[in-house]
């Protein structure tokens, strides 16, 4: 389907809610890619949801819950009926471990997330990638199911570092999502997850979709990054799973392959639109959740939900890269 803008959509897995294939991913309002201020982060939401995105993708640690904040504001501004707001909940367990997963800090959380996001009624709420046991707990499962009925929440996913924690999370009956990392240097979730969750009803939600920035093309050797950039402090897992900086790709390595995913973009579209295709194009993804620190990236990234599907030579000379260059890094680690 599509929408007004030429945007094409899609339903959100078990929510039933119809987004935008081309979501918002709001981590970078949160201060772990450098400074983005206040501003310039309302208008990358406006000019979003300008170019027909009606999916936002937030977490309650993003800068210890001001990108809450801020999409809070948005949705008070723009006061839009269609659009759908994801959170997640889970990080702020102190210490990050699975007896911390208890009903009292689920609910704690759920609390903190609707305050700061202005809403009675969270859309989505997303466990945020915690420790694997928390995937075959069934008390916490219940205690999900337990406020969606209590009216705090729509919907419930998980987000998930590997493709096992995706397949343990898919056996549970009211599952309505799965965030995934799936780009073209991440191929992986393609071989059993992506299927088992289209055949589930289950929505995927792709992030990191242009590998930290690597798939933009815009980098190269000598590119560096702020202090506070986690592309800095977390190139090696430092602070948080490696996966989620640069995919888990060497840099140097991945400048290099990304220079070759680029040279397939054709008849002005750009490295970035080509790679958001491509995970749009996947069967079974309900939305690929870039992030835009200024406003043009966020218009730019947009032009992907209403092109073409990639050529089939395109996909092989994809497929080739990543085989040749980018699977002994990634493949069998998540």
């Amino acid at each position: 389907m599509w929408n007004g803008w030429g945007m094409d959509t899609t339903k959100l897995g078990r929510t039933q809610r119809e987004v935008s294939v081309v979501g918002q991913g709001c981590w970078q309002f949160g201060g772990d890619w450098g400074d983005v201020s206040d501003a310039t982060a309302m208008r990358v939401l406006h000019t979003a949801a300008d170019s027909g995105i009606t999916f936002f993708d937030t977490a309650d640690v993003y800068g210890d819950g001001h990108s809450e904040e801020l999409v809070g504001r948005f949705l008070k501004e723009r006061n839009d009926p269609a659009i759908v707001v994801a959170t997640k909940m889970g990080r702020r367990a102190d210490p990050h471990e699975p007896q911390e997963f208890t009903a009292t800090n689920l609910r704690a959380w759920n609390d903190r997330s609707r305050r700061l996001l202005g809403v009675d009624t969270l859309d989505l709420v997303q466990l945020h990638c915690p420790p694997t046991p928390v995937y075959s707990n069934d008390e916490v499962f219940d205690v999900l199911d337990e406020m969606v009925e209590e009216g705090r929440m729509k919907a419930y996913g998980v987000s998930v570092e590997t493709v096992d924690e995706a397949m343990t999370s898919l056996q549970r009956p009211n599952l309505a999502t799965i965030q995934i990392i799936l780009n073209i240097f991440r191929r992986k979730p393609l071989e059993e997850v992506l299927p088992a969750a289209k055949a589930a009803g289950v929505g995927i939600i792709a992030r990191v979709p242009l590998a930290s920035g690597l798939l933009s093309g815009k980098f190269t050797k000598d590119t560096t990054f702020a202090a506070t950039d986690h592309r800095t402090f977390n190139r090696h897992g430092e602070s948080f799973d490696q996966g989620e900086t640069f995919s888990g790709v060497p840099f140097e390595e991945g400048i290099e392959a990304a220079r070759e995913v680029a040279a397939l973009a054709r008849d002005g579209v750009s490295p970035a639109q080509l790679a958001l295709r491509w995970v749009i194009d996947q069967p079974g993804v309900s939305a690929v959740i870039p992030g835009a620190s200024h406003p043009d990236q966020a218009k730019s990234n947009a032009v992907a939900g209403s092109m073409l599907p990639l050529t089939t030579k395109q996909l092989t000379a994809l497929e080739e890269i990543y085989d040749r260059r980018i699977r002994q890094f990634v493949h069998t680690r998540w």
